[in-house]
């Protein structure tokens, strides 16, 4: 028996356009693409706060964000669920998308936070001296100067993030109940089972590459600058 060679790009268009893979893709990349920018506007301030004022309860705060780490999304996703089920928020597309986005934001704020922490604990206090010096308010010193001193540390967990929620299975699987919501991990799921009994693996296979290269190329091309935000948060400024 011959098995046949070659590269067959029908394969590819036919899993795009007629087994939802171009769904499930788009999903996904709207959910990590939005939430790894929310989670930078919402942590990286918080994050900076935590790193360079002194204020009550700062240590409690780093302290609870570090515990809720090593929380495990199934022991919060039932009380989730029956919320989010009295709220009525799974009737409609709109407020699944948002859900999921609030979701993915909301877990990942912890990692987020500490990531960045160290960043911002390592950068010089000369930045904000001078800042301060040339009348420059902390809010305007924060965005202006420490914000970009931090990229290398934003890009690397906006990576990791990113990936994270790509590859996000279990909350979608909970909360997305249609396919027009669901992302690139559950449809694939949903596709491999479908095979079972269509027998068409090679559109099977080819789907599966196409949900792999987002993240293959994000470390093929962004590895040094991972790299670069791992050890960077260990380097005193």
């Amino acid at each position: 028996m011959s098995f046949p060679t070659g590269l067959h790009f029908e394969n590819y268009v036919k899993a795009w356009t007629s087994q939802n893979v171009s769904v499930f893709f788009m999903n996904s990349l709207m959910y990590a693409s939005i939430s790894a920018v929310v989670l930078i506007l919402v942590c990286a301030p918080a994050a900076y706060a935590l790193s360079r004022f002194k204020f009550f309860l700062n240590r409690t705060i780093q302290s609870g964000f570090v515990a809720a780490m090593g929380v495990p999304v199934v022991m919060i996703i039932l009380p989730l669920f029956g919320v989010v089920t009295q709220l009525e928020l799974l009737k409609q597309d709109i407020t699944i998308r948002m859900l999921l986005i609030f979701l993915y934001v909301g877990i990942n704020v912890p990692y987020t936070t500490i990531f960045l922490l160290s960043f911002f604990s390592n950068l010089s206090r000369s930045y904000e001296e001078a800042a301060a010096i040339d009348g420059c308010s902390p809010i305007a010193t924060f965005w202006r100067i420490m914000l970009p001193l931090a990229q290398p540390g934003i890009v690397t967990v906006s990576i990791f993030n990113f990936i994270n929620i790509w590859n996000e299975y279990f909350i979608s699987l909970i909360f997305a109940s249609g396919d027009q919501q669901r992302p690139v991990a559950v449809g694939l799921y949903s596709m491999i089972n479908s095979m079972k009994y269509t027998g068409d693996w090679a559109g099977m296979f080819a789907a599966v590459i196409i949900v792999f290269l987002p993240t293959f190329i994000l470390f093929i091309f962004l590895s040094e600058r991972i790299i670069q935000g791992v050890t960077g948060g260990g380097v005193k400024g």
